[in-house]
């Protein structure tokens, strides 16, 4: 009965290297808001924008897909973190270029137009239109703009007077249970905080205005509690 036991042992301990190692071997799965494991392949499809995004890349514009066309537009997407990467030139596609277009236009004259009240002092400006945040002393320009992802449809990133109420440096969410460093609250649940995403990953956040680390950092070590939030606008798509 004791060899018996033994050799039970033995195939379960061999059952569990095995697993063990096929886990290991096997492709890592990668999470994203994708929801794929794998690079999309090539799409051969004309979307609806083919002629637009080819004009934006620079390829002849004849309003038909081919294989260097996709090409160039997967590469644009996987720099962004435009999902799905199919090379399709799509909606969210052409929207994120004229989003990167209008980014690119601001400048360092974001608030050329206005919108964001100056006469607080020190004020961050969120523009969801644009997708762009910074921050302003009076009329002075003291960082940015940077761009941000600000919430998807049905989850939209409030508008209006705001002031930042609560941070915390290393703040865990109570909902999500995702990390938000560098959290500085303004409304509600809604806050400045950095995440591990493109800035241009579709469909955006759950309402919070998502930054890259260093711009979140920026944003912690030049605001406090008590300063001005203005939120203008409307994300694209929502």
């Amino acid at each position: 009965m004791r060899v018996a036991g033994n050799i039970r042992g033995v195939r379960a301990r061999r059952a569990l290297a095995l697993s063990v190692a096929g886990l290991m071997a096997a492709p890592a799965l990668v999470l994203g808001t994708g929801g794929s494991a794998q690079a999309a392949s090539c799409t051969t499809s004309t979307g609806p924008y083919q002629k637009q995004v080819e004009k934006y890349l620079h390829r002849p514009v004849d309003g038909k897909q081919s294989a260097a066309d996709c090409k160039a537009i997967q590469s644009f997407q996987r720099t962004y973190g435009v999902t799905p990467d199919s090379g399709y030139a799509g909606p969210v596609t052409w929207r994120t270029m004229k989003t990167l277009t209008a980014q690119k236009a601001a400048g360092k004259n974001p608030n050329k137009d206005k919108k964001c009240p100056t006469n607080k002092g020190r004020i961050a400006c969120v523009d969801l239109t644009r997708q762009l945040s910074w921050i302003q002393d009076g009329a002075k320009l003291k960082f940015g703009p940077v761009p941000i992802r600000s919430g998807r449809n049905g989850y939209e990133t409030r508008t209006g007077s705001k002031k930042i109420y609560m941070r915390h440096i290393n703040h865990v969410s109570s909902i999500y249970h995702v990390s938000m460093p560098y959290a500085q609250f303004f409304d509600g649940g809604q806050a400045f905080h950095s995440v591990g995403l493109k800035m241009w990953n579709p469909p955006g956040s759950h309402g919070c205005v998502n930054m890259r680390g260093a711009d979140a950092k920026s944003y912690w070590n030049l605001l406090k509690n008590g300063d001005d939030v203005y939120v203008y606008g409307r994300k694209p798509g929502t």
